[in-house]
Order: C-alpha cells, then sequence, then structure tokens
C-alpha cells in the first residue's frame, strides 16, 4: 500500500501531465501556473521559480488548445508573404518560428497574392479561421495599406518587416538598405569600376526606392553617370536576374560589373554571362544582397550585402509578442567580399 502523501503526482499510467499536476507539484494555484506559463510579470519570484522546477521535473508541455480555450490568445503567429524569393522566405521563417518556439507559440505560414482581387477579404478569412494573436507582415505586404487597414479593423496587432511606406504606423524591424547599397556601389567603385549597371527589386517592393536610391546616389558622389539601358528592373528570381543579366549583356557598351539587388537574380546575371562565354570575374563582376545560402554555393563565390534577415523575422515576433508601444529597430549589415569582383579598368 503506498502511504505517500504530498503533492499529488500523475499515474504511471497517466497519458498526460496536465496544469493541475503541475499546480500541486509547486503548491500554488492553476491561476499563478497559467501566468507563469503565460510569462505574466505579476508573478512572484519563489512562484515563478516554483512552477518552473515542477514543470521540468514532471516534463510538462502546454497544449495549445487549452491554453488557447483557457483565455483569449491561441498562441498562434502568422507570418504572411508574397515574396518569389525561396530564400529569403525561409530565412524569416526560421527566425519566427525560432522566437515562437522560446515563448511557447507556433507559427503559422501563409502566402497571399498582393496583386489578386479582394485581398482584404482574404486577410480577414485568414485571421479570423486560425484566430491568430499576431502577425507578421514580410516585404512587399509590410507596405500594404489594405492589409493593414484590415488587421487594424480587426485589432489584429502587427510587426512590419523591411517596410518603406508609413513609418511609424506600426512597429517594424529592417536595416538601412540605402546605405547598404550605397557601400556597394562605392567597393565597386573603387575597385576600378565605373560601368555599373543596376538591376532593381520589383516596382512597389519596399527595397526597391532604396536599394535604387543607394546605387543613384553614390553615382552621383563618385561624379559617375548610369548609362542608358544600365538600369533594369527583375522580380527577385533567378529567372528574371537571367533576362536583366542578358538584356545587359548583349548592350554595345556593356557594363563591367552588374549589382543585381539581391542574390537570386546575381545568380540569374551570372547563368547569363556563362551562356555568352563572358569570363567570371574578369571581364564581368557581379555583386547581389541578401547574403543568402546561393551566394556560398556558386563559382565564384558571390560579394554580397548580408542582412540579417532571421534575426529581423526573429526581433519582429519577440516585438509582436511582447507588445508595447510602435517601435522602429534598424538592425546592422555587413558587405561580405567575395572572389566575384575583380579589378575595373580604372582601378589606379
Amino acid at each position: 500500500m503506498n502511504d505517500e502523501t504530498g503533492p499529488e503526482r500523475p499515474d504511471r499510467a497517466e497519458r498526460h501531465v496536465t496544469i493541475r499536476h503541475v499546480a500541486q507539484r509547486a503548491g500554488v494555484s492553476i491561476k499563478s501556473v497559467s501566468r507563469v506559463l503565460n510569462k505574466e510579470p505579476a508573478v512572484s519570484a519563489a512562484i515563478r521559480e516554483a512552477v518552473e522546477h515542477a514543470v521540468a521535473d514532471l516534463n510538462y508541455r502546454p497544449n495549445i488548445s487549452a491554453r488557447a480555450l483557457a483565455g483569449a490568445r491561441s498562441y498562434l503567429i502568422g507570418l504572411i508573404y508574397d515574396n518569389p524569393s525561396s530564400n529569403y522566405v525561409s530565412e524569416l521563417q526560421i527566425g519566427a518560428m525560432t522566437a515562437c518556439k522560446r515563448a511557447g507559440y507556433h507559427l503559422v505560414i501563409e502566402q497571399i497574392d498582393s496583386a489578386g482581387p479582394n485581398v482584404r477579404s482574404v486577410i480577414r478569412d485568414a485571421v479570423g479561421t486560425l484566430r491568430l494573436d499576431g502577425v507578421l507582415l514580410s516585404p512587399p505586404l509590410s507596405d500594404d495599406d489594405r492589409i493593414m487597414s484590415e488587421l487594424e479593423t480587426l485589432a489584429i496587432p502587427y510587426v512590419r518587416i523591411a517596410p518603406y511606406l508609413y513609418p511609424g504606423r506600426a512597429p517594424s524591424v529592417g536595416i538601412d538598405d540605402r546605405l547598404a547599397a550605397m557601400q556597394m556601389t562605392f567597393h565597386l567603385w573603387e575597385q576600378g569600376h565605373r560601368d555599373i549597371a543596376f538591376i532593381a527589386p520589383p516596382s512597389g517592393h519596399a527595397a526597391a526606392a532604396r536599394r535604387r536610391d543607394g546605387f543613384l546616389h553614390a553615382m552621383s558622389e563618385r561624379g559617375g553617370t548610369v548609362k542608358p539601358g544600365f538600369m533594369q528592373e527583375g522580380a527577385f528570381t533567378t529567372v528574371s536576374g537571367l533576362s536583366a543579366g542578358q538584356a545587359l549583356l548583349t548592350l554595345r557598351d556593356r557594363p563591367t560589373a552588374i549589382f543585381a539587388s539581391n542574390d537570386d537574380m546575381a545568380t540569374g546575371v551570372m547563368i547569363a554571362a556563362y551562356q555568352a562565354g563572358i569570363d567570371l570575374p574578369g571581364a564581368l563582376s557581379v555583386v547581389g544582397f541578401d547574403d543568402s545560402p546561393i551566394a556560398r554555393s556558386l563559382h565564384p563565390l558571390l560579394t554580397t550585402v548580408r542582412q540579417p534577415t532571421a534575426e529581423m523575422a526573429d526581433t519582429a515576433t519577440r516585438m509582436l509578442i511582447e507588445g508595447g508601444p510602435a517601435r522602429t529597430v534598424s538592425l546592422d549589415f555587413e558587405l561580405v567580399i567575395r572572389s566575384s569582383v575583380a579589378p575595373g579598368p580604372y582601378l589606379p
């Protein structure tokens, strides 16, 4: 006969440890356990420590559905995207999932066609069906007034990743794309290149204006000019980079360097160069933006701007979960110099 007294232990045959068992082991109320699990601030250090020890001892894993039923939250965060760059979206997912896992949330990923009809109703249906506690808006959706207005109407908190328009409208995380593009252009200039072409992101994309403006400002500051045909537009895809690269490399007076505003398009440019029999980087230097995994797999290895995409998503997710007033967070970027740039004809 078992004469053991003290806090009730879950029976060995019992399949699940519940919040009731945690409360009994810690010697506190179920409500106190819930407050600790929800990371609410109004909990004493002693109670928090007792609950955390009980959770560890019992190997308790909160049930997301049960937690949602017990309160107003669903513990679901939505990452909404409309970006053809799989590398960029993958990095966003990694960062957001990491932050969600730390906080006991789950991540829901939804793709939305911003060019499609009834964007507001699509958002309304998605948010309503999933009962999201908050939404991460990635570019170009982070500048879409229709989506932001609908989320505001529904009183759903959201954080914008790399926005350009409507500064201060909601919390946001990004980098200084304009300065990054300037610094990359200066690097090409210092390597002796003057005939520099630029492949911009698609029109309307948050990064398009900033990166294009950074390139043009750097060229102007150095006293350079952008030749006719040297400004191309892509769609953040390898195929669009290939098309833009072919257009640039068939010009009578072709560039000696091409700055593609993401790594996927830079990959397309390099394919176009190989198809045309142009030596890389001897006859053509190519640089990109993002420092996605493909940049470390190409030959030659791609010189690019490293933006902390996963960290941006991690930071945005933490801001969304923690709440608070709208603020703008700017993270650092880095020029990653690899072997895709060779000295140009004007190197002193």
